[in-house]
This record gives C-alpha cells, sequence and structure tokens, in this order.
C-alpha cells in the first residue's frame, strides 16, 4: 500500500522535481521512497509496508534485465499462485513481494495479466526500450490514479496534489466540476476540479507513447441473473465466497483489524477476526448518531478487542480543513470526517483494517432500490395520468405528503435516479450558480451507464448505475484518501471479483423484496450474526450536521462563508442564505444541501484562494 507519481521528458532540476511531487504523498507510505530517472521519465514512490515488510520489499522493481520499472499501490491477493506459474514459466525472482509478480507477468501476458489479478492495485510500468508508459487500475476503483499532459510531459499521480506540484503545470478551476458536483455531491470521473486533469476509470488501463494517451476498458461488471438459483444455494454461494474473500484479504505481514459499525457489512466481516481489533467512532447526540454500543456488544459475543472514540463537535469542525485536503477534490458526504477520525485511531493499533464497502452495490444494499418496488402499484396507471398528476405536484408552491413519490412515479428509472445521492435539482442549481457556470442535467452524465444495461430490470440498473459512478466518485474515494491520510491501508472484501461472480448472478427477488435490502447477504450474515445486527435497516455512517446547523455558532460560521468572497464568484448568495435560515429556522431540513456548498466553499479556499489545511478552530473562508 503506497503512492507513486510520476512525469515524461527532462525538466529544470527534475531530481528536485519528482521528489518534491513524492513528499506531497509521504502520507500514502511513511516507511521509505523509491525512485527511477533516466532522460525519458522520472518515477516515484512511497511506501507503506506490509508484504516482505524488509528493504528488499522497497520500490521501483525490475525484471531480470531492468528492462522494465514498476512502481505499484495496492494488494495482489493471489500473488502467490501466480508467482508459481510465472517460475514455472522461467521468470527469476528476487524478492517475496505481490510487487515483483505485476512485472515479471506484465512482461509474460502483457495486458492480458489485468484479469488473472485478484486484488485492489493501480500501477505503472516503464518500458525502457519502447519508451512507453502503461498504467492500470483494479477492477472497481479501489486504488485511484490521475493524470495529465502538459507542455508535451505526461504526468501523473495517486494523488492529484502531486501533480499540482509539477513546474509546467497551470492549475485551473473546472467550472463544470462544479455543475457536475452540485448534483451528485462529488466530482463524476473520469473528470476532476482542476481543468485537464482526470481519473483514469476503474478496470482500465492506459498507455501512453510518442505524446499520445490511449485508455481502454478490461472489465466490466455485468450482471447475468441465474433465475434458477434458490435461496438456499444463494445463501451457500455467499457464504463460501465470502469466507475466501475474507481469508484472502487478510494476508499480511503485519496485524490486520476491522472497522466495525452497527450495520451488517462491517459487522459481517468482522465474524472472521477472533481475537483482533476493531474499531468505532460516533457523537454523543443519541442512538442514532452513535453506533459505538452496537459494536461494543458484538465485540463481546465474537471475541475481538474494541477500539471506540466519541468525535466532539469541535473536533469535528476543527478537522475540516485538513479532511478536504486530503480528499484533493470537495467531497460533501459528511461521513469522510468520520472516516478521517476512525482511520486516526486504527492507525494507533494496526497497519491494515478490513471494512464493508461495496456491499450494497454488489447485493442490492441502499433503501432507495426499494422504490422499484414502492411504485410499481403506481405506475400501472396510464402514463399521460401519471405526467399529469406529477405536473400538478410540482406547480403547487407548498409540500405534501406524497408530493414526491407523485412526481418521482411519473419518471422512468432513467430520469428518475442519478445515482445514490441526488443533491440539488435543476431549477435549484439555475437560481444557485452564477451564469458563466454551466447548468447541464445530470442525467447526461448516466446515460452512457444506464444504456449498457438497458434489458436489465430497474433494481439492476440502479447497481449498475451505482457500481460504476457513486462508488467511484464517493465511497472509495473517502476509504482510500481518509486511511492513506493516517497511513492506513484499509482493504474492502466485497469488493472481489470472486464475490461480484456471485453477486452478479443472484436473482433480483433475493437481493431487494418486502421482507428487505441485500436478503440473501442478510441471511448468509445470519449464520455468522445476530439477528438483529443481520437484519438491521440500512443507516449509513450518520454524522448530526442537521443538528449543528441550527446551532448558532456553526450557522454563523457557515453565514459567514456564505456572504464571502469566494461564495459571490459561483453562486447567488441571497440563495444560499435563503437554504440556510430556513433550515436554521427549522422551516426545512436543509443540511445536506448547505454542507455540499460550505465544504465546496472550504476546498476550493484551501486549492485555489491559499488558505491553510491544518487542523485547528475553522477560519473564516474568504
Amino acid at each position: 500500500m503506497c503512492g507513486l507519481c510520476g512525469f515524461t521528458g527532462e525538466v529544470i532540476d527534475r531530481d528536485a522535481v519528482i521528489k518534491s511531487m513524492t513528499d506531497k504523498i509521504t502520507h500514502r507510505g511513511p516507511d521509505s521512497n523509491g525512485f527511477f530517472t533516466d532522460s525519458d521519465i522520472s518515477m516515484g514512490f512511497r511506501r507503506l509496508s506490509i508484504i516482505d515488510v524488509a528493504s528488499s520489499g522497497d520500490q521501483p522493481i525490475y525484471n531480470e534485465n531492468k528492462t522494465l520499472v514498476l512502481t505499484f499501490n495496492g494488494e495482489i491477493y493471489n500473488y502467490r499462485e501466480l508467482r508459481n506459474i510465472l517460475l514455472e514459466k522461467g521468470h527469476r525472482f528476487y524478492t517475496q513481494t505481490d510487487s515483483e509478480v505485476l512485472i515479471h507477468g506484465f512482461e509474460e501476458w502483457h495486458e492480458d495479466l489485468l484479469t488473472k489479478l485478484r486484488g485492489m492495485f493501480a500501477f505503472a510500468i516503464y518500458d525502457t526500450v519502447e519508451k512507453s508508459v502503461f498504467i492500470a487500475r483494479d477492477y472497481f476503483g479501489i486504488k485511484p490514479m490521475h493524470y495529465t499532459q502538459v507542455g508535451g510531459h505526461f504526468v501523473y499521480g495517486s494523488e492529484i496534489k502531486s501533480i499540482l506540484e509539477f513546474p509546467g503545470f497551470e492549475k485551473k478551476f473546472n467550472k463544470n466540476a462544479l455543475n457536475n458536483y452540485i448534483s451528485f455531491e462529488y466530482a463524476v470521473p473520469p473528470e476532476t476540479f482542476f481543468e485537464n486533469v482526470y481519473c483514469l476509470m476503474p478496470a482500465h488501463y492506459l498507455w501512453y507513447k510518442d505524446g499520445k494517451v490511449e485508455t481502454h476498458r478490461y472489465w466490466e461488471p455485468e450482471f447475468s441473473e441465474d433465475p434458477g438459483m434458490t435461496r438456499e444455494q444463494a445463501v451457500e454461494e455467499i457464504e463460501k465466497v465470502f469466507e475466501d474473500s475474507v481469508s484472502a484479504h487478510k494476508i499480511s505481514d503485519v496485524e490486520v483489524g476491522c472497522f466495525l459499525s452497527s450495520g451488517v457489512d462491517s459487522s459481517y466481516v468482522s465474524t472472521y477476526f477472533a481475537g483482533q481489533k476493531t474499531f468505532t467512532v460516533g457523537f454523543d447526540y443519541g442512538e442514532k448518531y452513535n453506533e459505538i454500543d452496537w459494536a461494543k456488544n458484538l465485540s463481546e459475543k465474537i471475541g475481538v478487542e474494541h477500539h471506540y472514540k466519541v468525535i466532539s463537535a469541535d473536533e469535528y469542525w476543527g478537522n475540516i480543513r485538513k479532511v478536504q485536503y486530503h480528499m484533493d477534490q470537495p467531497l460533501a458526504d459528511a461521513s469522510c470526517i468520520a472516516l478521517y477520525f476512525v482511520s486516526k485511531m486504527a492507525s494507533e493499533y494496526v497497519k491494515v483494517v478490513l471494512s464493508g464497502e461495496g456491499a450494497d452495490e454488489l447485493f442490492g444494499g441502499y433503501n432507495i432500490y426499494h422504490e422499484p418496488d414502492d411504485f410499481a402499484g403506481y405506475k400501472k396507471l396510464p402514463l399521460g395520468l401519471r405526467r399529469a398528476l406529477a405536473a400538478v405536484a410540482k406547480a403547487l408552491p407548498f409540500s405534501f405528503r406524497g408530493k414526491s413519490f407523485l412526481m418521482r412515479g411519473a419518471l422512468p428509472i432513467e430520469e428518475n435516479f442519478i445515482g445514490n445521492c441526488s443533491m440539488f435539482t435543476m431549477d435549484e442549481k439555475r437560481r444557485l450558480l452564477k451564469s458563466d457556470i454551466p447548468v447541464t442535467r445530470p442525467q447526461e452524465l448516466t446515460k452512457p451507464y444506464y444504456d449498457r444495461v438497458k434489458d436489465k430490470d430497474d433494481v439492476t440498473k440502479m447497481q449498475y448505475l451505482d457500481i460504476n459512478v457513486w462508488l467511484v466518485g464517493d465511497i472509495l474515494l473517502k476509504a482510500d484518501r481518509m486511511s492513506m491520510a493516517n497511513s492506513l491501508e484499509l482493504r474492502v472484501p466485497f469488493l472481489d471479483k470472486e464475490v461480484f461472480g456471485v453477486a452478479s448472478r443472484i436473482p433480483r427477488k433475493l437481493r431487494v423484496n418486502k421482507e428487505n435490502t441485500k436478503y440473501a447477504m442478510r441471511l448468509a450474515a445470519m449464520k455468522h450474526l445476530p439477528d438483529a445486527t443481520a437484519q438491521k435497516k440500512k443507516l449509513g455512517f450518520p454524522v448530526p450536521t442537521r443538528v449543528w446547523l441550527r446551532d448558532e455558532k456553526y450557522y454563523n460560521l457557515v453565514k459567514d462563508a456564505f456572504t464571502g468572497k469566494t461564495a459571490k464568484q459561483f453562486f447567488n448568495t441571497d440563495e444560499l442564505m435563503k437554504f440556510l435560515d430556513d433550515h436554521y429556522s427549522g422551516k426545512r431540513d436543509n443540511n445536506r444541501k448547505i454542507w455540499t456548498i460550505f465544504v465546496f466553499l472550504v476546498w476550493y479556499d484551501i486549492y485555489f484562494n491559499g488558505g491553510s489545511h491544518e487542523p485547528g478552530d475553522m477560519p473564516a473562508v474568504r
């Protein structure tokens, strides 16, 4: 688990440049660094030692004649099997690392190596003979990779902050990213908030040669349900493949711990951790915002050592800047700061943790996946009638019970669902954003994904969209950045290609039905967990932002940001203040919309106004 960066071509004082770029991601690998340079490329690397922790595991890693050079971020869980195959084919190894399997595997199979891998990865290979760069990213996008071209140079890095250090790079704000962020709460990949800096998409590889970048997709998360699969068969297959995945994800030369909430996902993972350590955080605002007691009780039952922390409001607000700095781009998911704290606590005890990300997307866990069933009866009405009722409901100037139902039920899923999170409506975006900011329909971004699953049922369409957009732009982004900010490796055993192979065949009725979401997966978990935990309704990672924003102290802090210079640059501040005041007075619950704008302003202040990102009291946003 590490960080990497690099650039092609000659620049003035290039050794200092690659060191500066690499130093920016020291948090990703505090144990050691490594460099490779020749007349055509400079490569930098930071290492967090997990496998083969001796110096023999340091990178860059080379093939036998040193014509190929590798830097690698991630873990390959089947590296021992691949190593044995490569040894039989005559390759000679000088380390025990999974990294070296990649370099010899690429030498043997080229791009076909990627579909043989089981793990999480982002890596770069430089061919000293062909003068080409090959970069690849794992199936689901667990590990990050960004790139750009600057004046004839190809520049890449695990985090954008490395790229910003490249001397020829001109930092420009991408207004279209703000347009999308206002809809989705995150920068929708492959675009970023920095003009001409791109995110390499999951399950893609990239070739850079002769000044040209070419990207290719090598794997697709295809759902092909088996209609003959029974409930018992589904449960048996889930249990078998998940046990195997957790076992693979625990491979390490250092101790492995586990994040633990009150939900079924992380709880299911933790049942394979007898005698080890679990970690939980919460807030002192009642059970709705505090899962510590649930986690503590489960830890006692399964025999693990439990650690927890209650996050105070001042701690949370005091670290917003540090978190947004580490995120690289604004992310309005309030749970990312809580994830920062649980990662920080865990890093004091272990170097590796397992977590439950991905279960909802693969097995159908989000509560919103119930909507196709909820609307089933209503959609039996003629489409024209439903559209007429929706138009009347929308025109009414007040809210009433069922208004959203009438409006959403009149639309096909492709219009209705843009992902697990949907922030501002088009009308709100037009009122909020200044005229020089583009305003486009979020459906323009989601359409290509829906086009790939035209023949699937609505729940499967929603899952597919979330796997390709929400999971990448929010869930895995915050998991990587918040764990790496604390030099902690986070592994996600649900996001394993073998687990997906089972999940993709489970009939829709065994994923989402009237009884529950993640139906079959919960039944598998019940063999290991108390029923109350296995059947607990999806809660997410609740943060009391709605409570804080009705506190005068935090209201005034946000008010200062909403009426400041930066806010006036991008937004109609009267509209911002209406959202804030309506929430403060209790008239409406606007906390997520307020948070979305506030986080963006904090991020912009750090990256474009030169504001501090150190923890402490929340300074005003300029």
